[in-house]
């Protein structure tokens, strides 16, 4: 099957020419497509996703996933890391037991344990109640219940060196997040092994011009990669542009959507409190930002607006979040990788979703 597209995305560059799909992986692009229309995307991957469509993960059952799925599809996200926020332990435990894995909708890759091991400092809307220090007991019990892929701690917690290198031993992704770490830790980190950060410049020390903090220590370093919730209220505009200028080709776009994203203003769940999206923007107890209601497309139009080009947004959403993961087959199209392809008009709307070859939405 042929897309009929003008162009692809094809190693960070819009590649003219149309694509084929052979049992659900790309076989061919570049080819001749004369009445060709729209681009072909590599499919979104969000690595912070609390909830969507009316969906609060931490409360989440199979069926509630299937229609939360759905509804990303229809956003242009192809895989994706549910996120579960500081809790107590027991209810903890019951969302990762409830986690599917498999999935008819996007591709869950794990599980984003956002906590418990966060500063107490920096915890935004996070239950203070259920904030732990760091503790390689409690990080056992909750990688035994349930596929964890990537976990946010805050490294300056007594005890977080142990559980990063536990949790390197185990193959999961550790990003720095919540914290009030200096920029001496930060490095300390870093050089430990821990390659990405948690929503850059939100809920962790201020980037001060002698103490430039975890964000200056990351946007220093070009083996780490940022992620950034783009929605507009997270990030002014400037900071934005001053992330990209120094981290170019490492900025992985993140929604932190919360149950109210891709709904209508209203009331939501998030992590058993409620929390109130209206205008675009959520907000929890004491009117705190609590996650977003951004979805993938509007943080990849927010990029490009900012006068980064289309293909490096593109890739912002997609193969910059795969590397964040260490997947190297997925948020990309390239002969013999699975067939995850968003296709998008000249307006950047979305028309077309493919899931393993498979359209999944249709203009």
């Amino acid at each position: 099957m042929r897309l009929g597209v003008q162009a692809a995305l094809v190693d960070g560059q819009l590649l003219p020419g149309d694509v084929e799909l052979v049992d659900g992986v790309v076989a061919r692009y570049g080819l001749a497509s004369a009445n060709g229309q729209g681009i072909a995307a590599p499919g979104f991957v969000d690595l912070q996703v609390n909830g969507f469509g009316g969906v609060d993960f931490l409360e989440a059952d199979s069926e509630a996933y299937g229609r939360a799925g759905e509804a990303l599809l229809e956003t242009g996200v192809t895989a994706y890391l549910p996120t579960l926020i500081t809790t107590p332990e027991e209810e903890l435990l019951a969302a990762l037991h409830a986690i599917p894995l498999q999935s008819d909708g996007p591709r869950i890759l794990g599980v984003h344990l956002e906590g418990p091991f966060l500063a107490a400092s920096r915890l935004g809307t996070h239950p203070p109640a259920a904030r732990r220090d760091p503790d390689p007991e409690l990080l056992q019990r909750l990688l035994d219940a349930g596929p964890v892929r990537l976990m946010t701690l805050a490294p300056e917690l007594p005890g977080s060196r142990k559980l990063i290198d536990l949790l390197h031993e185990r193959g999961i992704v550790v990003s720095c997040g919540h914290t009030n770490a200096s920029a001496v830790v930060a490095h300390a980190a870093f050089d430990q092994g821990v390659r990405t950060v948690t929503h850059l410049f939100n809920a962790m020390r201020p980037f001060g011009h002698r103490d430039p903090g975890i964000a200056g220590a990351a946007l220093a370093r070009d083996d780490v990669l940022v992620q950034i919730i783009l929605d507009r209220v997270h990030l002014a505009d400037e900071t934005a542009l001053v992330v990209w200028r120094a981290a170019a080709g490492r900025v992985a776009l993140v929604t932190d959507a919360v149950a109210g994203a891709g709904m209508i203003d209203g009331s939501y769940s998030l992590g058993g409190f409620e929390v109130d999206v209206r205008d675009g923007v959520v907000s929890g107890p004491e009117g705190v930002l609590a996650g977003s209601a951004l979805t993938m497309i509007e943080a990849v139009r927010n990029l490009h607006s900012l006068g980064v080009p289309l293909a490096e947004a593109l890739a912002a959403a997609s193969a910059v979040p795969a590397r964040v993961l260490g997947l190297p087959t997925i948020g990309r199209i390239e002969a013999g990788s699975p067939a995850d392809i968003v296709v998008l008009d000249d307006n950047l709307e979305i028309e077309r979703v493919f899931v393993g070859g498979e359209a999944r939405v249709a203009a």
